[in-house]
């Protein structure tokens, strides 16, 4: 699968960060052939602050450059936006109307070849067992605008390294990042279709049940409670770390 050059930012950071991770963490990665060659969104559930640390180390070991979405005031920070520019990762531009206009740049990657990471949930999963939320539409959005794959990718194991919305570090022993790779998820019956909410929730929610299909065949066991609404974040929280 032909991937375009990291840029010099991206392989430094790889050359420090990634012997760490290899060293601090076993991997269980399955369904890497099923990656699209080209440019695609990557739509990876959402369980601890490590998350884009695991998840880029799964992007670079498939050759693929790891770019995710960043505020755009971020960008302009004197010492981290020059790390984010130089890394090329994607300004969402949040004081813009409209979300098709904040997600202009990541429309623009993807069709310029590049793989873009969104988290459909948009922040770590409320859920007390860390079950998938529901999600906020921008992942299905960029592919719809763009006509290429959406990817799902669920991730099990960085949440016993760290719990969210937690500050403690459980490094040893060393656990294990489970990483499934999911069929690009098909939205040819929308394709073409004005992106409605409803057409774009409708996409979304079908994500969100892919992803969690594929968390409960890692874990053997099946969400228990009804999935929270991202957009109101109404269940409270537990501390449940298994």
């Amino acid at each position: 699968m032909e991937r375009r050059q990291f840029p010099r930012t991206m392989r430094i950071i790889v050359f420090f960060v990634r012997p760490i991770l290899m060293l601090l963490t076993k991997r269980d990665w399955q369904g890497q052939e099923k990656l699209p060659s080209g440019g695609f969104v990557l739509a990876p559930n959402h369980i601890s602050h490590l998350d884009p640390f695991l998840i880029s180390h799964f992007m670079v070991d498939q050759g693929i450059s790891p770019r995710f979405l960043a505020k755009d005031t971020l960008m302009s920070l004197p010492v981290g936006g020059h790390i984010l520019r130089g890394a090329e990762q994607i300004p969402v531009y949040r004081s813009t109307a409209g979300a098709v206009e904040s997600l202009r740049a990541a429309v623009e990657a993807v069709e310029a070849g590049s793989v873009v990471a969104i988290y459909p949930e948009g922040t770590i999963t409320r859920d007390p067992a860390a079950w998938p939320m529901s999600g906020r539409t921008g992942a299905v959005r960029v592919a719809l605008a763009t006509g290429r794959p959406l990817v799902p990718v669920m991730q099990w194991g960085p949440q016993a390294i760290l719990w969210p919305y937690t500050k403690r570090l459980r490094l040893f022993p060393r656990k294990t990042i489970h990483v499934r790779v999911g069929d690009p998820l098909d939205l040819s019956d929308l394709a073409g279709k004005e992106l409605t909410e409803e057409l774009l929730n409708t996409a979304t929610s079908r994500l969100m049940d892919v992803l969690t299909e594929m968390m409960s065949q890692v874990r053997g066991e099946t969400p228990s409670t009804p999935r929270i609404d991202v957009h109101t974040l109404s269940r409270p929280r537990t501390n449940y770390q298994g």
